[in-house]
């Protein structure tokens, strides 16, 4: 077995012993955070029973209650970068590539698989600093360092990557290796994927380089031969950039002065990477000597050229990170070559992205790798052991998002306690699982955003929704950017199946399902507020077999929201968009396919909608029906079809009171709501109808 050389122990780093038998470090971390009961002021209430029966209420603090007023997940800088690589990975070391883990990944969660970055050109295997923190709670991150004076071939990196990425998994057979890889890096890592097809592997190659664009190398090559050895030096002198100069020290403390007042924005970032750039110049001449340069090149041309060569050996799944403002080491054919290519491979552009993919403001890799569902601890994904729940960050974006629908509708949600009294917000709402919601779906779904995201904020309750699979299809030939669904993945939506269903009410899930689906998301004119439903009780027998709960609910407003002007019947007799309806209609496939009734009629379509000044949103959840030991009862088929015209009955009685009561709602109309608001305070709870 060959030696592997390894980075020794340094400031916020550690290393990593691939020679040793032991299994790699294991720390546990909560990734999904459990529901809880009725709530308190600062927090949720659970109560249960201690050992001799006495009734016990623990309060325990709800993360999600001020979402709105949460920050950006703290995250390194460009400044961080430049002098950690200067601090640990910049001098006279000429020893060959090792392997490191940064300290900050040290937390992740039990059986998190590996993880291995393959820096780009600079070598220093610091280009996810920015997101060590988040990528350490979900893998164990291990990254590569290239010293600036050692020369190892492409061909000897790869074997390299491969002898760890081999032992690897041998040791844990039944986990995915992760395989990031930037420019240069990817090419690294596409060439380990090509020469490993039976080993299960997970590549995300950012801005992969593709080729070199010789109109701008040739000349950068040259420009190179014929300068001094001694610039680097040359430019310390000129600009008094030493370390300890005051013009370095006034730099620095303009850079500390930035990052202290976290200047957000396209200015701001900037102004804070330009300082920190320029107070970091001696950093950047010692990562990217002369000689170094050229010989990065050359490795960049062999690196280049081996991959595309052994592209179509690739069997591994693949997401690839494309930039929009990358036009030096990739060529958006070449991107499409490869997705056609790869048997098994995303694309997500950044169109407002550039080159350092990673050290950008706005890019998070780990929530790109939940939006495209990318993560899996098995051999395949899978939404339920594989979710992880959004950070307090990730709602308040979920919030932003909807803020405009949220502030001009004003929700009111009503909920029914076990004794049948009908409350206003969601104390009725169950607090143990397994919970099955089974409501009416609003055209294009308006309710759902408001409502998810309320119930975390309010009750610290994580509804799992059960979508459509189109919502999940990261295809190639999508008809519409499939980053529009990036909101459903990221709440913790799940595809549509029996399969699904069965899993999510044995783990005690709470589950949001719309019998009428997209039949109702998409009905046609006249048709709000009808249900579309099944015949057959569907969900009834796999409830009762988990004792789980059913709150029946109606939601009411889109009618007071916009008017439905063109419909599917409409879209029919406009030749293109007809084309569109039925090609979309195609591709999403027909979950109801041979169903004679109206259900099965399910056609895909984007409604022509013209907006009204808005209503008011109203929501109503109904008094939660007991499954718990009528199992054997429900089995008969005429008892599960009599519950189950009850539970619509349920729905249909939410939605007629919803639009009676509405009536008499002085604050339905925007005017009044808004002068309520400027009198009382815009933060203030604006009242309804009485009850």
């Amino acid at each position: 077995m060959e030696e592997v050389t390894l980075l020794g122990s340094v400031f916020s780093l550690s290393p990593v012993f691939t020679s040793k038998p032991n299994p790699r470090r294991q720390t546990h971390r909560v990734t999904a955070i459990n529901s809880v009961a009725s709530k308190t002021r600062g927090g949720v209430r659970h109560i249960r029973k201690n050992e001799d029966g006495a009734m016990v209420a623990k309060v325990m603090e709800n993360p999600y209650s001020e979402a709105e007023m949460a920050s950006p997940d703290l995250r390194k800088s460009l400044s961080d970068f430049l002098e950690e690589a200067r601090d640990h990975f910049v001098g006279d070391d000429d020893g060959p590539p090792r392997w490191f883990s940064p300290l900050e990944c040290a937390a992740q969660a039990k059986g998190s698989p590996l993880l291995l970055f393959i820096p780009g050109i600079d070598g220093t295997g610091l280009g996810l600093i920015r997101h060590h923190k988040k990528l350490g709670e979900v893998f164990d991150v291990w990254c590569l360092h290239i010293p600036v004076r050692d020369r190892t071939p492409a061909k000897d990196l790869v074997k390299l990557i491969e002898r760890t990425v081999k032992s690897e998994s041998y040791r844990f057979p039944n986990r995915p290796i992760y395989l990031v890889g930037e420019s240069i890096g990817a090419c690294l890592a596409l060439d380990v994927a090509a020469r490993n097809p039976n080993i299960d592997l997970a590549l995300i190659l950012a801005n992969p380089a593709t080729q070199v664009n010789n109109l701008m190398s040739q000349p950068l090559v040259g420009m190179l031969n014929v300068l001094p050895y001694g610039v680097p030096t040359l430019l310390e002198e000129i600009f008094g950039f030493k370390q300890g100069d005051p013009f370095a020290a006034m730099l620095d403390a303009l850079t500390n002065e930035f990052a202290v007042h976290q200047m957000s924005g396209v200015g701001g970032g900037i102004l804070r990477d330009l300082f920190a750039v320029s107070a970091n110049l001696p950093t950047l001449s010692r990562i990217f000597p002369k000689d170094t340069l050229l010989w990065k090149l050359e490795l960049l041309k062999s690196a280049v050229a081996s991959a595309n060569s052994h592209i179509y050996a690739v069997r591994a799944e693949t997401l690839i990170l494309l930039s929009g403002r990358d036009q030096w080491l990739l060529n958006e054919e070449d991107i499409d070559r490869y997705s056609h290519t790869l048997s098994k491979c995303i694309v997500r552009k950044l169109k407002d992205n550039g080159h350092f993919l990673f050290f950008e403001d706005g890019v998070d890799l780990v929530s790109i790798i939940k939006c495209t569902c990318f993560y899996r601890r098995g051999k395949s994904h899978d939404h339920l052991s594989d979710y992880i729940m959004p950070t307090r960050y990730e709602l308040k974006q979920q919030l932003d998002d909807h803020k405009l629908l949220i502030d001009a509708t004003s929700p009111v949600y009503l909920s029914t306690l076990a004794n049948g009294k009908l409350v206003r917000g969601l104390e009725g709402i169950p607090s143990e699982g397994p919970v099955l919601y089974v409501g009416y779906h609003m055209l294009l779904g308006l309710e759902l955003g408001p409502m998810v995201t309320q119930f975390l904020k309010e009750r610290n309750i994580h509804l799992r929704g059960l979508a459509h699979p189109m919502l999940f299809v990261n295809g190639k030939d999508a008809l519409v950017d499939t980053q529009m669904f990036d909101k459903y993945k990221i709440m913790g939506g799940v595809p549509v199946s029996n399969f699904n269903i069965f899993k999510l009410l044995r783990s005690k899930s709470h589950v949001l399902l719309y019998p009428g689906g997209v039949r109702e998301a998409l009905h046609n004119k006249g048709e709000e507020y009808k249900l579309f439903w099944p015949e057959q009780p569907e969900f009834v027998r796999v409830a009762s077999r988990f004792g789980a709960k059913i709150v029946p609910f109606g939601v009411v407003g889109e009618d007071d929201i916009c008017d439905l002007v063109l419909d599917a019947n409409d879209q029919r007799n406009i030749p293109i968009l007809k084309d569109f309806m039925e090609e979309a209609t195609k591709k999403a496939g027909n979950l109801r396919e041979g169903d004679e009734t109206e259900l099965g009629n399910q056609i895909c379509y984007l409604p022509g909608l013209v907006p009204k000044i808005p209503g008011r949103l109203y929501y109503y959840f109904g008094k939660p029906i007991e499954t718990a030991g009528r199992e054997q009862e429900l089995k008969d088929k005429d008892k599960a079809q009599e519950f189950y015209l009850q539970v619509k009955s349920e729905v249909e009685q939410c939605i007629s009171y919803l639009k009676m009561k509405r009536e008499r709602d002085p604050y339905r109309q925007l005017l009044p709501r808004m002068l309520y608001q400027a009198s009382h305070g815009f933060s203030s709870e604006i009242p309804s109808f009485d009850l």
